[in-house]
C-alpha cells in the first residue's frame, strides 16, 4: 500500500476474540479523523479504551488488544503504539538510496519507531506496583499478561494496565523507503533488519506491495514457525 497526502494505517494484536478487533478498528478511525493533533490522539486512545471497557462489561468478556498506528500527513509521519506491536522504517544511508554495497545493492537500515510496553520493564513495573499489581517471576502481570498497555483487558486495569500510547513523529524524506507494522508474532521470528532485508529484496523484484506483505506473513508462519498471531502491514513510500 502506498501513502498519499493524508493516510492512516493500524495493525492490531487481538487477545482471544475477533469482536474486540472490530470494535477497536471503528474507534481508531474516529481517532484519526476527529483528533488531528498528537495530543488529541492520545486522549482518543484512552476514550477508545473506556468505550471498550463499557462494551466488555455489558457483554461479559474481558479480552484485549495491542496496536500500532501510523498517520501520514503531508511530509510528517506520526506513530503511536500500545503494547508490543511494532513499527519499523527502512531508511537508506543517503537520499534516493544512492549509498550502495560493493555488489551494487542499496544499503538499508532498519529503524524501530516504537517502544514495547511490557510488565517486566522498569517504568511499566513501577506503575503496576504503584497500582497494587504484581509482576511475577515469569515477567507477566499477575503471572498472566505480558504487556502492560492495551485496549480492553478489563480485569487488569485496576492493577496498572493503561491505554496511553507512546507517540513519535518524523519528517519524511527520500531516505525513507517503506514501513512495516506488525504484531509481536511477526517480530518474534523476524528481527527488524531481517524483515527489512526480506521486504526490500521482494520489492526490488517488482512484486506488488500486497503480495510482499502476504509473503512476509507466510514466511513468518510457514517457514519460521510463528506460533502466535501474525499481522503485518507494509507501507511503501513513492517519492516524486
Amino acid at each position: 500500500m502506498c501513502c498519499s497526502l493524508f493516510s492512516n494505517f493500524c495493525a492490531l494484536y487481538i487477545h482471544m476474540i475477533d469482536k474486540i478487533g472490530k470494535i477497536v478498528h471503528l474507534h481508531v478511525i474516529v481517532v484519526i479523523f476527529i483528533e488531528p493533533k498528537p495530543k488529541g490522539r492520545s486522549t482518543r486512545f484512552r476514550k477508545t479504551d473506556e468505550s471498550l471497557l463499557q462494551e466488555s462489561a455489558a457483554g461479559g468478556w474481558q479480552d484485549g488488544a495491542t496496536a500500532v498506528c501510523v498517520w501520514i500527513v503531508g511530509k510528517t509521519v506520526f506513530v503511536a503504539n500500545i503494547g508490543d506491536a511494532k513499527a519499523v522504517v527502512a531508511r537508506s544511508s543517503t537520499s534516493e538510496g544512492s549509498q550502495h554495497n560493493p555488489d551494487g545493492a542499496t544499503t538499508m537500515k532498519a529503524i524501530v519507531l516504537t517502544r514495547e510496553h511490557k510488565a517486566i520493564y522498569p517504568q511499566e513495573r513501577a506503575r503496576i506496583q504503584k497500582a497494587g499489581g504484581i509482576v511475577s517471576a515469569n515477567g507477566r502481570l499477575q503471572g498472566r499478561l505480558e504487556v502492560s498497555r492495551a485496549f480492553g483487558d478489563r480485569q487488569f486495569k485496576k492493577v496498572g494496565v493503561v491505554a496511553t500510547p507512546d507517540i513519535h513523529s518524523f519528517d519524511l524524506t527520500d531516505r525513507e523507503h517503506f514501513l512495516i507494522l506488525g504484531c509481536d508474532g511477526l517480530w518474534g521470528v523476524f528481527g527488524p533488519s531481517d524483515a527489512v532485508d526480506f521486504v526490500h529484496k521482494l520489492l526490488k523484484e517488482g512484486l506488488p506491495v500486497a503480495t510482499v506483505s502476504r509473503r512476509l506473513v507466510r514466511e513468518a508462519v510457514l517457514e519460521r514457525r510463528c506460533k502466535d498471531n501474525c499481522t503485518a502491514i507494509l507501507i511503501v513510500f513513492r517519492h516524486k
